[in-house]
């Protein structure tokens, strides 16, 4: 019989097929084995009972250690209380390798030991749902953009210049003269733009920055359309249409990878709504605590969301006395204890978290309270601004010390350029950057020297100036970001396959 895939088994309910793959866990008692096999498709339960299979079949499916390989047969039953609705009451295995012992245990492991063990933790459910989300939100974004006439080209990885500057840059000697990583492949997509109209890059970027934050990796992939004849107000549009389709696709194709992180999508669920747009200035207001959202304040916003968590530690910590108290007395039967055992630990492992979060806030409030006009925003400036609204937010028209040279001017705001950046919520903060491109050349020639870029290595980057000048316009949008705050993950560190970020080169 020719094997299936255990993502079809809900279109073969009552069917007898085969599975192949792995044993991702495994439990017996008295006549009965219960193995979890993943294929790489998804998980299921297999039910392997001695009075079916034989004592032969029954034995080897004892000895199966984890993550042994193996060929199954049986019949699918719906069962809704397993992951994916359905297991395989089996009637005849086939070992094809018993597998030495596995380093990644049920016990915690620490994110260094996981890191050391990438190429066996993405066997993980936890990881196969990430990485499946990712490959998701990839098609998607081709979808979007295939659909719009858009042509994917590609940029360089070896760059001669920079975007932004060379101190983040990985230099590598290219024949005896230095090139760089590239960090963006933004310029060169504008001529690819002058040539197509519509055009988007896809591909890796590297930015050799010595930071460990949860949002930074040194190597990551970017998504960079780049369009003629297009406005600041153009793009916008473009990003919000372009993030409500990918998100969407998620939503729509991806629950069982949802369930699996156990991620709450009522954020998500937002990105159907318009888009919240600002100037920096209005954001400002909001981050100091100037303007009220809603009748409150940040500074409000964040005390009350203080004392709320405080609250729960507190709750929290009376719940597991209890349960420790009943413990104690002995008047629990053996199943009970345990259970109450089990709460505790999810109890405690919950005051770990609201602890983290109630830490962060006296930082929030204080870098609120002091932020000053005229600078970017940190990752608590977004945190603080998104928690006013609870979905995606435009904030544009940035002062134009801190965004790129090629930033286009407001020619009706002087100061500011006409760019935007687009947070997402829930503390997720920038995952797309963009704005409209300067089309002066005398004004470009005078930011680049601002800069302290070489003019020679921007020649060609002003005669897009010179031969067919038009408005045009972009945005980048980090993939690793943007699947981080779809999975709703602690750290960007888990969205691709192999990360690498500052002291982490292996596997």
């Amino acid at each position: 019989m020719q094997s299936t895939y255990i993502n079809q088994l809900s279109k073969l309910e009552n069917q007898e097929v085969v599975l192949k793959g792995w044993n991702a866990n495994k439990r017996d008692s008295k006549g009965l084995v219960f193995l979890t096999l993943r294929d790489g498709t998804g998980f299921v339960q297999c039910v392997i009972d001695l009075n079916i299979v034989g004592e032969q079949m029954f034995e080897d499916a004892k000895r199966l250690s984890l993550e042994s390989s193996l060929s199954i047969q049986g019949k699918v039953i719906k069962n809704e209380k397993q992951f994916g609705g359905y297991e395989l009451q089996a009637t005849s295995l086939q070992v094809i390798a018993i597998a030495e012992e596995y380093p990644i245990g049920r016990k915690e492991h620490g994110p260094d030991f996981l890191l050391n063990h990438r190429h066996l933790w993405l066997r993980s459910k936890r990881q196969w749902a990430i990485m499946r989300i990712r490959n998701t939100i990839i098609f998607a974004i081709h979808e979007f953009f295939q659909q719009r006439n858009f042509v994917q080209m590609d940029a360089p990885i070896f760059t001669g210049n920079a975007c932004e500057g060379t101190s983040n840059l990985f230099e590598t000697d290219y024949f005896g003269d230095p090139a760089y990583l590239s960090q963006s492949g933004q310029l060169y997509g504008e001529a690819m733009a002058m040539a197509q109209g519509l055009i988007y890059t896809f591909g890796p970027t590297f930015r050799a920055e010595k930071s460990k934050t949860r949002r930074h990796l040194t190597e990551f992939w970017m998504i960079e359309p780049e369009m003629a004849f297009y406005d600041l107000k153009m793009d916008m549009d473009l990003i919000e249409d372009f993030i409500r389709y990918v998100v969407s696709k998620v939503l729509d194709n991806c629950q069982t990878e949802l369930q699996a992180l156990e991620r709450n999508t009522s954020f998500l669920e937002r990105v159907r709504e318009p888009f919240i747009r600002m100037k920096y200035e209005e954001a400002v207001d909001i981050i100091k605590g100037e303007k009220t959202v809603n009748g409150k304040t940040t500074i409000q916003i964040l005390e009350e969301d203080l004392a709320a968590l405080k609250d729960n530690i507190a709750s929290a910590e009376k719940d597991i006395a209890e349960r420790e108290a009943k413990i104690a007395s002995g008047s629990l039967t053996k199943g009970e204890a345990n259970f109450n055992r089990s709460k505790i630990d999810t109890l405690k492992n919950e005051i770990a978290d609201l602890l983290e979060k109630a830490a962060n806030i006296p930082t929030w409030l204080n870098s609120a309270q002091n932020f000053e006009r005229g600078n970017d925003f940190g990752g608590s400036d977004e945190t603080v601004l998104t928690r006013m609204f609870g979905q995606p937010i435009m904030v544009y028209n940035w002062p134009q010390e801190v965004k790129a040279f090629y930033m286009k001017e407001d020619e009706n705001d002087k100061g500011y350029v006409k760019g935007v950046d687009l947070l997402a919520p829930e503390g997720y903060g920038e995952v797309v950057g963009g704005g409209e491109r300067e089309t002066d050349i005398e004004r470009l020639k005078r930011k680049i020297v601002e800069h302290e870029l070489p003019m020679e290595a921007f020649e060609w980057y002003l005669d897009l100036r010179k031969f067919g000048n038009v408005p045009h316009s972009g945005f980048g949008l980090g993939l690793e970001r943007l699947v981080t705050w779809i999975c709703g993950l602690q750290h960007v560190r888990e969205s691709i396959p192999f990360p690498r970020f500052y002291g982490r080169l292996t596997p």
